[in-house]
């Protein structure tokens, strides 16, 4: 049988090249016009150095975060018979599409001082978690965790369940069941999940501002250090979005090959 001409066709050809130049270019920009000959002072300033630190520790932690919490709601969600699935499911995403700073202040009035949460633990343990670095990881687990459900929720519905019915008929329990098979099958969804989610956090501004403030070497990290250089220093913040792209174009390519492809042709998240 003759196989089918792989070429595109041009109706889809024209807007998809359309498509690439509008996503690419802005970045082909910031590299044509980054000081070269000046990137070494310019990293080398007071201040960089902690923001990218704090950047990626607390993009880790609430990476780290949100796989606890995340990993198991996604399973809720993909295998349990709980009724209010479909609202739990269009809570949980309402991250999303929520404008970052409309969640920064939603934080505010649960987790402030004065908030339904944040007041019964300051009277009760004297703590206040805004304007903290404990607040840029809540403000980035918030916007980020959302990522890690949807890539997890869909790797468990893709995963051939046969397996965990195997397990259950040689005995094994559901928590067995859980690490044993179905973590298994759908480690390359958890690591897509897991990337998506740190990027994300790594690039967090608005709730982060909102909720933690701007305080440089405990809650300045690099988006709000940009944020800051663009209007006192226009080459400061291309160096400063530089390093922030290297970082996720690093990350992605790097984990794209080792864990995302891997899981291509078994129902993971690619």
């Amino acid at each position: 049988m003759r196989r089918r001409d792989a070429g595109v066709p041009a109706p889809l050809l024209v807007p998809a090249l359309l498509g690439v130049a509008f996503l690419v270019l802005p970045l082909v920009g910031l590299v044509v016009r980054a000081p070269w000959g000046d990137l070494g002072p310019q990293l080398t300033r007071p201040g960089v150095g902690e923001a990218l630190r704090l950047s990626l520790v607390s993009a880790t932690l609430a990476t780290v975060v949100s796989l606890l919490l995340g990993v198991p709601l996604a399973w809720v969600l993909a295998r349990s018979r709980i009724r209010g699935r479909s609202l739990l499911r269009a809570l949980v995403t309402v991250p999303l599409v929520l404008p970052p700073v409309v969640g920064g202040v939603a934080l505010f009035l649960v987790l402030g001082r004065q908030g339904l949460v944040g007041r019964w633990l300051y009277e009760t343990t004297g703590l206040s978690l805004p304007f903290t670095t404990a607040a840029v990881v809540v403000a980035e687990t918030f916007v980020a965790m959302p990522f890690l459900v949807i890539s997890v929720e869909g790797a468990l519905r893709a995963a051939d369940a046969r397996f965990e019915d195997a397990a259950a008929t040689l005995g094994a329990d559901r928590w067995t069941t859980f690490r044993r098979v179905t973590l298994p099958l759908v480690a390359p969804g958890v690591a897509a999940g897991a990337v998506l989610c740190w990027a994300r956090a790594l690039g967090e501004f608005g709730a982060t501002i909102t909720f933690a403030g701007n305080f440089p070497g405990t809650t300045q990290t690099m988006p709000l250090a940009v944020y800051l250089a663009l209007q006192r220093d226009p080459d400061a913040a291309i160096v400063l979005s530089l390093v922030l792209l290297a970082v996720s174009l690093a990350t992605l390519l790097l984990l794209r090959g080792r864990w995302l492809g891997r899981g291509a042709g078994q129902g993971g998240v690619a």
